[in-house]
């Protein structure tokens, strides 16, 4: 299959390089040095997924229609993306693999022509260096049916993502959303410590943060009457839990997600955005939730506080020890 990619960072260039390994004829649209490196050399791919060099072709921008899109931009791009392709990707089914929500609204808004399906990359992946990815927990790739894609259409897409990766179709894909919304959640504080996702929750302080901040995302996910989904083996019913247990009863979610990361250490694709200079997508993680507490008369202060904490250090340069984070973000 021809399959083009928009955005080539840990999420696309994973899918890129197990894709193409799978037989499929990739192109891809990246930018700057690593567009060099993957003109060049390839996309590296190590760790979990096994050792592999892509050979993809690579441009600043799809130049032909491929059969199959994926839009794996950070969501604060996704538009100005999509605009970009417009044209070659009329009519393009488009699997948009984004963190947060309202990334298929997005599509929608600029290819009403085609097929919608949303995705979430549950594996972890860090891109650290042009043209290198690592995998440090080779995890699943969920899907659901978005505008205009059916389930026999679904199905065909997943038995062909399928020869590549790991691939699950999720029943329903808002529950899925708002569950993988749930593990983003390690995202935050490494991007205000500089810490790895192991460090951030193996110091109790700062686990104890992240609980409170997933909680308040299970009790908004509830007033707006969204069930659940399971994730990463954990059922819906169990996340649920987290909206009203203890925090350290919470705690073993956040845990859970850290040990399964393994040894090397993951710092969160938040942090990684601040650590190449990139705006981040907290206003479409925390900030989501943020954002749909309000909609539903609901405070959500921990997360809010989040928030502002990330801007901060992307506005400044400067990470914050764990004693102040711990001073300033309401638990």
């Amino acid at each position: 299959m021809r399959i083009g990619i928009i955005g080539v960072g840990a999420v696309g260039g994973t899918l890129a390089a197990l894709l193409e390994k799978a037989g499929h004829e990739v192109a891809v649209a990246a930018r700057g040095a690593h567009l060099t490196e993957i003109r060049e050399n390839g996309i590296r791919l190590e760790g979990g997924f096994g050792e592999h060099v892509a050979r993809v072709s690579a441009d600043e921008f799809l130049t032909e229609a491929p059969e199959l899109a994926i839009l794996a931009t950070k969501a604060q791009d996704a538009r100005v993306a999509l605009d970009a392709h417009s044209a070659v990707l009329r009519g393009v089914p488009v699997l948009v693999v984004q963190n947060g929500l309202g990334g298929l609204t997005v599509a929608r808004e600029e290819l009403p022509d085609s097929p919608l399906i949303g995705g979430l990359a549950l594996f972890a992946a860090s891109y650290l260096s042009p043209g290198r990815i690592t995998i440090t927990a080779a995890l699943t790739l969920v899907i659901g049916a978005g505008d205009g894609t059916g389930p026999e259409e679904l199905e065909t897409l997943a038995a062909t993502l399928g020869g590549a990766l790991p691939t699950e179709i999720a029943p329903d894909l808002e529950s899925a959303q708002w569950s993988k919304l749930l593990v983003n959640h390690v995202n935050a504080l490494p991007a205000i410590t500089g810490l790895s996702v192991q460090e951030v929750v193996a110091h109790p302080g700062l686990r104890r943060v992240m609980t409170a901040s997933m909680r308040e995302t299970v009790r908004v996910a509830r007033r707006r009457g969204i069930r659940l989904g399971e994730m990463q083996g954990v059922s819906g019913r169990l996340l649920e839990t987290i909206g009203w247990a203890p925090l350290a009863i919470g705690s073993l979610f956040p845990r859970m997600l850290a040990d399964r990361m393994g040894d090397v250490p993951n710092p969160g694709s938040t942090l990684q955005s601040i650590q190449r200079g990139q705006l981040t997508e907290i206003d479409f993680l925390n900030g989501a939730v943020v954002a749909a507490a309000q909609q539903a008369g609901i405070s959500t202060p921990t997360n809010a506080a989040l928030v502002n904490l990330v801007h901060q250090v992307e506005r400044s340069g400067q990470f914050l020890d764990p004693e102040d984070v711990l001073a300033r973000v309401p638990v």
